[in-house]
């Protein structure tokens, strides 16, 4: 149940794609159900527009998150993510993360400055300020997802490879994030069976993970390249999301008819 909307978005990162027309477009709304054991224990979207920062035109991708019902009397989940990345290049510009997770807070915006190879983050909740030096090829946690399933084909992955890539979104400092490549396998959703792209990315553990690769993630393969499914062994439990919903896709979202 803790870290809803950061475990969605690591499934989302996984979508890689190169094709010509475009992996995602803006109104793309994707909904999650997720659960924590046998609880029913929370829903989280991401939802895909458009917006300018300094006369630059962006896309900005809002993901919340939040527990309902039975689940929340348990642990109370109220996450929002957003992040402006540019529609040409890719690049993220602002990134905010705003979290309540069972009373531990966070409060972060960065803002990424390229002529100067800095990002400045501010903590609002501490009153604090960190400058980190970047490169052009870093990636927010949800402008990677989007970036990736734009600019990498899905035919180049090697079963048992992995891939790399520099992440900021946290005062932590520059993240490097790598996934491993599991094959393709068929999955039942409530759409029907979705041939998909497997993974196993190597996560943090400790407070939310329990092992470095307590992560699996499915992405669907076709030119959407969404996420349908996660499991994950956390630190306390298990948890596991489905692609509950969508609607504004680019392309046609592949499903296998029995």
């Amino acid at each position: 149940m803790k870290k809803i909307v950061p475990i969605i978005l690591l499934l989302f990162v996984m979508g890689l794609s190169a094709q010509t027309p475009r992996a995602f477009k803006a109104g793309e709304w994707l909904k999650f159900r997720i659960h924590y054991g046998i609880l029913n224990a929370s829903y989280a979207t991401l939802h895909l527009k458009t917006d300018t920062i300094k006369g630059k035109p962006v896309y900005h991708v809002v993901g919340r998150g939040k527990t309902t019902g039975f689940a929340s009397i348990f642990f109370k989940v109220d996450d929002t993510y957003e992040s402006y990345f540019g529609q040409d290049d890719g690049k993220p510009y602002r990134f905010i993360r705003k979290i309540d997770e069972g009373g531990y807070t966070k409060d972060i915006e960065i803002d990424f400055d390229y002529t100067k190879n800095k990002a400045l983050l501010k903590d609002n909740k501490n009153n604090k300020q960190y400058d980190f030096t970047i490169h052009d090829q870093v990636q927010d946690l949800v402008s990677a997802a989007y970036y990736l399933r734009d600019r990498y084909d899905a035919d180049d992955l090697v079963v048992g490879e992995s891939i790399g890539m520099d992440m900021l979104f946290d005062d932590d400092g520059v993240y490097k994030f790598k996934l491993k490549f599991l094959g393709i396998d068929t999955i039942r959703t409530k759409f029907g069976k979705v041939e998909c792209l497997k993974f196993r990315p190597y996560v943090q553990s400790g407070r939310v993970f329990r092992e470095q690769e307590s992560l699996t993630l499915w992405v669907s393969n076709d030119l959407n390249k969404i996420p349908v499914r996660i499991k994950a062994d956390l630190a306390v439990g298990s948890i596991k999301a489905d692609l509950d919903g969508y609607n504004g896709l680019k392309n046609q979202f592949k499903i296998i008819m029995d």
